[in-house]
């Protein structure tokens, strides 16, 4: 969906610069206007305009609800199954459910009420505008891990279906989604709504068959113990629970949609909410339900079929082939776990290089102070994807996993804790995100030490540093010394590192009557192009009769200089009375 067809950013050609003549320590105009212009940017390091959210709020939980039909569920669940048992398994996945909910509430709060991505609410929730760069690298690196997990489950299938060497099914599986990706949310919200059903059908249908003529089977399950004793151990849920936790950056992915949530309004009130909450943090009660889903399946294959298949039973495409020839020939049942496999992966895979190539051009546009376009990085992130599948990711998936979740948890726990208590507890950051350059601080300790100090501590412990008895647990010690550090950091800093301003410099207010971000349009002196009024600031560069000049977010992003930014303001901690003034 282009910019230029929502009418979110205006040219007028009149009135915008040209190159050259603001100078060379400014940011270029026709970087800035490309940016602007580019159709396939979808607002990867800016707020998402009201211009652009023409869904409803139904669509667009339906659309971000088609982005968890990935089939790494079911080998997650499969594999920690086989480890430590079904008691195990199902109360490690029903913990890490309930932690990965409580962290997306507020999160996905943010950024649905205020349509801005995972960056840009890091950036005012504890790590200054330069700061949630380390963020977005962590989740970008989530969308490699991922898209190389779901398309060598994909080149499985392939491999299965047609005797394709994995190599070129890895490739196939690579390829296929650049068609629809480069054309952003108005292409994925058809994907998804379109294939939901398909995938629905093919993939609860047998299963329910299964569960209702085979009592056996669900014995079976529930009995299963696996490598382990048989006996329910903390350590075993924990262990279990490790696993899980790695998918929790998943609701980045769902921010990615719910940002284009519309204004919530008392007409719909209810469909918005009823949206958030199974599209926002609700996606983790359909993913756990998958993965134990994988745990009976992987029983069922072992128990009930072939129990030499050890660890191969993790694989959703056998648990998918098997599942179906109980219905039908061998040579149908093939072709039908190829489908859902194919339809699955395409569906997660699109929305793991969307939002992929959505972090990776964050990051490069503040590093750089350019933008190359969003096309370069959707393929950057298909390459790492496809490397990671080489070298054969999907064998040491939950390694793999239970490592990185230390990380996530650390990353995603800092900035809900950050939410939750230093905004809406004390009351010491900001209450509204803030995410313009010029208002913020480029660093900010508070979710930077939480951060490290998390990651590090976890780290060692899972290493086994801290010796074997306390290795399990290395993902509660990320979460706990996040949930500390993060409060006891913004007291220690008084708060003094959130903002950089307190006032922007524009004196219409940034949120409509009903606390949505306001759809005033502005125009930006840099660019020439009118950008809404929560993308604005004030320039520090009067106009030619001494009068105040808009400039966008956009174009400060890109700015190589300060020219255009305010001086500081004193920012003390804020009297909350004063600050719920100020920020209003």
């Amino acid at each position: 969906m282009t910019h230029a067809r929502n009418a979110v950013v205006t040219p007028d050609s009149d009135d915008a610069p040209t190159q050259g003549a603001l100078g060379d320590a400014t940011v270029s105009t026709d970087n800035a206007r490309a940016a602007a212009e580019d159709s396939l940017e979808d607002y990867a390091f800016r707020y998402v305009p009201r211009t652009f959210r023409r869904w409803s709020a139904a669509s667009v939980g339906a659309t971000a609800l088609g982005s968890i039909a990935f089939l790494a569920d079911f080998s997650i669940g499969a594999s920690i199954g086989i480890d430590h048992g079904t008691a195990n398994a199902v109360l490690g996945i029903l913990f890490a459910s309930v932690i990965i909910l409580l962290v997306g509430v507020p999160v996905a709060y943010y950024a649905a009420r205020y349509n801005l991505d995972l960056d840009l609410i890091a950036r005012g929730s504890g790590f200054g505008y330069y700061g949630s760069i380390i963020t977005t690298v962590i989740f970008a690196g989530f969308t490699c891990i991922f898209f190389a997990l779901e398309g060598a489950i994909m080149a499985q299938g392939l491999q299965m279906a047609t005797g394709m060497p994995l190599w070129l099914g890895y490739l196939v599986s690579t390829v296929v989604v650049i068609p629809i990706v480069i054309y952003g949310m108005r292409a994925l919200e058809r994907l998804q709504f379109w294939t939901t059903p398909l995938w629905l059908a093919l993939a609860l249908l047998p299963l329910l068959w299964i569960v209702v003529s085979d009592p056996e089977a669900v014995r079976a399950f529930t009995s299963f113990t696996g490598d382990s004793d048989g006996s329910i151990s903390f350590g075993a849920v924990v262990s279990s629970a490790a696993v899980c936790f790695a998918l929790t950056p998943q609701l980045a992915e769902q921010i990615d949609y719910l940002r284009a949530m519309p204004p919530r309004t008392p007409a719909n009130a209810r469909s918005w909410w009823t949206s958030f909450a199974f599209a926002g943090p609700g996606w983790v009660v359909f993913s756990g339900t998958k993965q134990v889903i994988g745990v009976f399946l992987a029983v069922y294959l072992l128990v009930k079929v072939e129990p030499a298949l050890g660890h191969q039973a993790t694989e959703p495409v056998k648990q998918f082939v098997v599942m179906y020839q109980t219905l039908v020939p061998d040579w149908l049942a093939v072709v039908l776990a190829l489908v859902l496999v194919v339809v699955a992966q395409v569906k997660i895979n699109v929305t793991n290089a969307y939002s992929g190539s959505l972090a990776w051009s964050n990051v490069f546009t503040r590093v750089a102070k350019h933008y190359p376009g969003r096309t370069i990085f959707v393929l950057f992130n298909l390459v790492i994807a496809y490397v990671l599948m080489m070298l054969d990711v999907f064998t040491l998936i939950s390694f793999v996993l239970s490592l990185y979740a230390n990380v996530v948890m650390a990353w995603l726990v800092t900035i809900a804790t950050d939410i939750a208590i230093n905004k809406w507890l004390l009351r010491i950051s900001p209450r509204f995100p803030e995410f313009r350059r010029g208002m913020l601080h480029d660093w900010n300790p508070v979710g930077l030490v939480s951060v490290g100090l998390a990651s590090v501590l976890s780290l060692l412990a899972f290493a086994g540093v801290f010796g074997a008895a306390v290795k399990p647990f290395s993902v509660l010690i990320a979460i706990g010394v996040a949930v500390v550090t993060t409060p006891v950091m913004a007291l220690a800093t008084r708060g003094r590192y959130y903002l950089r301003r307190r006032s922007d410099g524009i004196d219409s207010p940034r949120f409509d009557d009903h606390g949505n971000p306001s759809g005033e349009r502005l125009r930006c002196h840099v660019t020439g192009y009118t950008f809404e009024r929560p993308d604005m600031l004030a320039s520090a560069e009067r106009g030619p009769h001494g009068e105040v000049q808009y400039v966008s977010s956009l174009a400060l992003t890109l700015d190589d200089s300060d020219h255009y930014v305010l001086p500081p303001e004193v920012t003390g901690p804020p009297h909350r009375a004063a600050a719920r003034k100020r920020e209003t």
